[in-house]
């Protein structure tokens, strides 16, 4: 009986809201509009399917797909049932896919049919051809092969009475793999404890409230935009608005259209957003909070925003997908005070930047920061090593280089790996890519290290011209000498269309290192 009380799961608070707003509108796919009630009953009749398939608590289920309301539908379903859902990026290749899958060691997968192919070269890679459990998601009207059961049959089930499987708070919900540095990514296993420390961090520190109208269109098989927003926004019984891409005329037309009042975007879609033409025919008036993450903003986009939507409160969420993933936050009112800052820890979080020893360091001195909290996953995935290495003296280590100033607001210097050591001196990109961003014809930079035979590693930019704008090489290196440091200055600049990212708006920059080695050789 105690368990039943006590019962605080992913998959309790969809329940909780649509008893407390079942006829609230709870999503928005395209012309599919669903309550709280109505979404609540698809998530029991496609739970009840799955485990009609032989699906029971802690098997492992893939979910590759770009955002609709079947991805929905199936995370939600999943968590009824305890089954541990494995979101994977959709912009991997096949032998990439197969390595999640065989290292999940997943009993099913939810692919979106223009993904069905590649999800089944992928079980053929992981050696799992005998999975059984497979459906698929109806959006581009690929043909799928036999074998494949369209997910609206689950759906459909006839039973929509709730699943009784109890689910304990501690008990592993999700597993998200690392789109990360390393050779081959690792599955942070959350719980539910972990997600819902972090919603409540999310809700009081972000300022979210059940008034809320959001366009999710970040993919939702990344930490952000599934766990900082829309499952927040189940949690508190605000409307979502799932888009399948962050397309700029898209989403400025939804914020007039459905009067949304909250949006989250990692820096280079913000920075579409407002090179958009519509964004100054649009009327974004509904807007009132902003919210960016995933990689740093740069400091006159920040001002910018400020400028051009001045009625939006806006918030800089900085994490991991470890920390489930928000760490800390800079809120509205130190945007322009505290330019270029991370924030502070968020409730439910500390924060501290330490050295090689894990001992704190001197205020304004750089070091690694590291993390204790609820947020924090239970583990990486049958990998006890890594586990031990990253919660060393018991606290969560980031890989992140950052200082504390005298108000203890963090600043991000860089990745580790992202610290370009050249003749003798360390080089923060982000310093030199925030002095770029200051020339006005600059709409995009990033700025990397690669080898070289006298200096061990050369600072290199690449940059992206605004629109209708020119500007060489040798301009640009003249405006960074007059700003920086010799050794600061790139040694190598190249103008480009466009910078390698991600499917969630991060910059690669180890794509653009391979590259450029390419050029060359």
């Amino acid at each position: 009986m105690t368990s039943i009380l006590h019962s605080h799961a992913i998959g309790d608070l969809l329940r909780r809201s649509a008893a407390r707003a079942p006829t609230k509108t709870a999503i928005v796919y395209g012309e599919t509009r669903q309550t709280f009630a109505e979404l609540d009953e698809t998530v029991n009749r496609t739970a009840n399917a799955i485990a009609a398939l032989g699906v029971r608590k802690g098997d492992r289920v893939a979910i590759l797909s770009h955002n609709n309301h079947g991805f929905v539908v199936a995370f939600y379903a999943l968590a009824r049932l305890g089954a541990i859902s494995v979101p994977v990026n959709f912009m991997l290749n096949a032998e990439e896919v197969g390595y999640i899958f065989g290292h999940a060691e997943i009993a099913g997968v939810i692919a979106e049919d223009a993904l069905v192919e590649t999800a089944a070269r992928a079980l053929a890679v992981a050696g799992l051809e005998n999975v059984a459990v497979r459906a698929f998601i109806p959006e581009k009207g690929t043909a799928v092969p036999a074998g494949w059961t369209p997910i609206g049959e689950w759906m459909r089930h006839g039973d929509a009475t709730p699943p009784s499987t109890m689910v304990a708070d501690d008990d592993p919900i999700q597993m998200l793999y690392t789109s990360g540095t390393e050779s081959r990514p690792k599955g942070a296993v959350m719980t539910s404890r972990n997600l819902i420390a972090q919603y409540n961090s999310c809700i009081i520190d972000g300022e979210m409230a059940a008034d809320d109208v959001e366009v999710h269109a970040l993919p939702l098989f990344h930490c952000a935009q599934l766990h900082c927003f829309l499952a927040v926004d189940i949690y508190v019984g605000a409307t979502s608005i799932v888009l399948p891409a962050p397309d700029p005329a898209t989403v400025l037309a939804l914020i007039e259209r459905e009067k949304v009042t909250k949006l989250f975007c990692p820096p280079t879609v913000w920075i579409a957003l407002l090179r958009h033409p519509d964004f100054d025919r649009r009327d974004l008036s509904s807007l009132r909070k902003g919210y960016y993450g995933a990689s740093i903003m740069p400091v006159e986009i920040i001002k910018e925003l400020g400028t051009r939507l001045p009625q939006v409160r806006l918030f800089n969420f900085y994490g991991q997908t470890e920390m489930s993933p928000m760490a800390t936050l800079l809120r509205p009112e130190d945007q322009f005070r505290k330019l270029g800052s991370a924030g502070k820890a968020a409730i439910n979080v500390e924060t501290l930047v330490v050295d090689d020893d894990d001992c704190p360091v001197p205020m304004g001195e750089v070091g690694e920061i590291v993390h204790r909290s609820p947020h924090v996953m239970k583990e990486y995935w049958r990998d006890p090593q890594k586990t031990a290495e990253t919660f060393r003296n018991g606290w969560f280590h980031s890989g992140d280089l950052g200082r504390l100033d005298e108000e203890g607001y963090l600043y991000v210097v860089d990745r580790k790996k992202d610290m370009i050591k050249t003749g003798g001196e360390n080089v923060a990109s982000r310093e030199v890519e925030e002095t770029i961003y200051q020339h006005p014809a600059v709409s995009e930079v990033a700025v990397f290290g690669v080898p070289h035979p006298r200096w061990i590693e050369a600072v290199v930019a690449a940059v992206v011209p605004r629109a209708g704008q020119e500007i060489t090489p040798e301009e640009l290196a003249a405006y960074c000498r007059e700003r920086l440091a010799g050794y600061k200055t790139p040694k190598t600049i190249v103008v480009v269309e466009q910078l390698p990212k991600n499917a969630s708006g991060k910059i690669l920059k180890r794509n653009l290192r391979e590259m450029y080695v390419k050029l060359s050789e």
